[in-house]
């Protein structure tokens, strides 16, 4: 995805403008070029000397500048006419100093071309001032070379560069290594391609380098067209420098948009001779060794630099599940992305920063998107497993542990030891023949609602209903202590006191409301149990299975002989593994030893009366 927001140019404002600000931080640190002086005619100036300037102002201007012995002089004014008076005069000045270069315009398909002065038809002393502007309108580019499809033109910062460097014997060739690039000094520049540092589909054309503006904020050395033109300037103002004569006028709005930060004073705007001057700068300090032209890494580079981000994103999304270590994480992979960035820019390396962003955050997002929802299936398929009658607490507790039961989406079978509750409504085929059928559903929902609310607030878990029989469960599905099993025997019995509590208040609702009233038998034993998921793929239900399940089942049907197993609406039997448990909690009362049906031994039973007098009503209400 973030290749795809790479190509379709969706990142390269963004990418724009955080190059900006590594532009702004490394030019900044850097002073000014003092071999570059800039004339620049200010408003008071063209009010003085009129605009356009006269050849006669422009013939003074340059022998004035030529009496410092410059190196080299550029005119960043047109002159494609005369401007009278003194033609002939500025004729014979530019003849008289080879040293002058002046501009010219090509011009962009449909603009018109600008020719340079008739007395200068020499093609080396000549250059264009075409600036090549980014979307948006900011210049970042420089040029050294432009073709009109019949001849190639060199740039008014090159030929100033070239006349500097002319004493000392640089020259501009190819490069021994690699003829299609050019070499000036110590340095190979290298022509910027259309998808080179975060451009995309740039108009490549020409021979166009990145440009430093070393040294912009603090700006390049400026003289007012009056100074230059009274001479007041220190003697060795100008020797051995380039001069650049211009416009600063804001009035004539000679002036392009740079990133913020690096023109001037720190503004946004460069005039035409700044503009010049800075990329003029950077040629001379290239070809001296001081500086190095900015450079892009390769395709293929970029592209495992991403990788590299997407793979560390996914680490990152899929094995850090703490919210707040997750973001820590994030905005961590970010500020060392933006840090590889900056010192990559610091190396005179343009590495993209936004793609690489935006693949560590789309990745890590997804991750984590798709692990919850992985999370929230496995939750999903799991309360599904015990279904919606599972306290809060207890589901909670499943969730966190569930690595401890889950095999895939199925649970894993464990033996363990716990308590089984099983309870059924006495004569409800009777009851059933007295109701209509909205009724009896009513009738029994209102009570299986409530029970199962008592179940889940003991900390069971409603295995199924079964007709109108309830099977519970304490102390599953994870295997417990000791203390632990005793605890689930506790909340089971008082699950089944609280049951008969809550009974005897539906039946006075009954009572008043005419309906039929309810009598339930109870019947509870803790032992070995074997839980699990039962079912096909398609329907998995969770259950437990074993000889207690069924000793709990035989408990709640037993019907013997002795009147007390008939008193009361809720009798409640429990075996002697629940009392032993349970403790001196509980009045209960010795059942006998029985041959329940389908045992082949004996259990000792006991049916529960309440809590013994040792505890308060608030600790018989309370849940374990």
């Amino acid at each position: 995805m973030a290749l795809g927001l790479q190509h379709l140019g969706a990142l390269q404002g963004l990418e724009l403008a955080a190059y900006d600000r590594m532009l702004r931080a490394r030019s900044s640190t850097g002073a000014p070029d003092p071999r570059i002086v800039l004339v620049g005619a200010t408003d008071e100036d063209l009010d003085r000397w009129g605009w356009p300037l006269s050849d006669e102002v422009l013939a003074r201007l340059i022998e004035r500048l030529a009496a410092g012995q410059p190196r080299a002089i550029g005119i960043d004014l047109y002159r494609d006419a005369p401007r009278p008076p003194g033609e002939q005069h500025l004729a014979r000045v530019l003849g008289a100093h080879p040293h002058v270069i002046a501009v010219m315009k090509l011009g962009d398909i449909g603009e018109r071309s600008i020719p340079a002065p008739a007395a200068l038809r020499d093609a080396a002393r000549v250059g264009f001032a075409d600036v090549a502007i980014d979307p948006g309108g900011t210049v970042r580019r420089g040029l050294l070379f432009l073709d009109d499809g019949r001849a190639v033109y060199s740039s008014l910062a090159l030929r100033l560069a070239l006349k500097y460097l002319e004493p000392l014997g640089v020259k501009l060739r190819p490069d021994a290594a690699d003829p299609a690039l050019m070499r000036i000094g110590e340095a190979t520049v290298a022509p910027l391609e259309r998808d080179d540092g975060g451009y995309v589909d740039l108009d490549a054309g020409g021979y166009q380098f990145l440009l430093d503006f070393r040294g912009g904020p603090a700006g390049l050395r400026r003289v007012s067209l009056s100074a230059a033109l009274a001479g007041d300037l220190p003697a060795d103002a100008l020797r051995e420098r380039i001069v650049i004569i211009g416009v600063t006028a804001q009035s004539v709005k000679d002036f392009f948009h740079v990133p913020s930060g690096v023109g001037a004073g720190g503004s946004d705007r460069a005039f035409g001779i700044e503009f010049h001057g800075h990329a003029a700068s950077q040629l001379l300090r290239m070809a001296e060794g001081s500086s190095r032209p900015m450079r892009s890494f390769s395709e293929r580079q970029e592209l495992a630099w991403l990788v590299l981000w997407c793979a560390l994103g996914g680490i990152a999304g899929f094995g850090i599940r703490a919210p707040a270590w997750l973001a820590l994480v994030g905005i961590g992979g970010a500020a060392a992305i933006a840090a590889a960035s900056h010192a990559a820019f610091g190396a005179g390396w343009w590495l993209p920063m936004m793609p690489a962003l935006a693949g560590w955050l789309l990745t890590l997002a997804l991750l984590v998107a798709w692990r919850g929802w992985l999370e929230r299936r496995e939750r999903g398929q799991l309360m599904q497993l015990f279904s919606r009658h599972v306290s809060p607490e207890v589901a909670a507790t499943i969730w966190t542990r569930r690595r401890e039961i889950l095999e895939g989406s199925r649970l894993r079978p464990q033996s363990l030891t716990a308590t089984v509750l099983f309870s059924d409504i006495k004569g409800f085929t009777s009851v059933s023949e007295k109701l209509d059928a909205a009724a009896l559903v009513e009738w029994l929902n209102n009570y299986m609602e409530r029970m199962a609310g008592l179940v889940m607030r003991h900390g069971g878990i409603v295995d199924k209903f079964i007709g109108d029989a309830v099977m519970a469960v304490f102390g599953v599905p994870f295997v417990r202590a000791a203390d632990e099993v005793a605890r689930d025997a506790v909340s089971a019995v008082d699950c089944a006191l609280a049951m008969r509590a809550e009974l005897d208040a539906i039946n006075r609702e009954h009572d008043a409301r005419g309906l039929p009233r309810i009598e339930i038998r109870i019947g509870i034993f803790t032992g070995p149990l074997i839980v699990g998921s039962l079912g096909s793929r398609e329907r998995l239900d969770y259950t437990v299975i074993g000889d207690t399940v069924n000793t709990a089942a035989r408990l709640e049907s037993y019907r013997g002989d002795d009147p007390r197993l008939d008193e009361g609406a809720c009798r409640i039997l429990i075996g002697e593994s629940t009392l032993g448990y349970a403790g001196a909690r509980y009045d209960v009362w010795r059942v006998g030893d029985l041959m329940l049906k389908g045992k082949d031994r004996g259990v000792t039973v006991f049916g529960v009366s309440g809590f013994s007098g040792s505890h308060s009503n608030s600790q018989r209400e309370a849940a374990p």
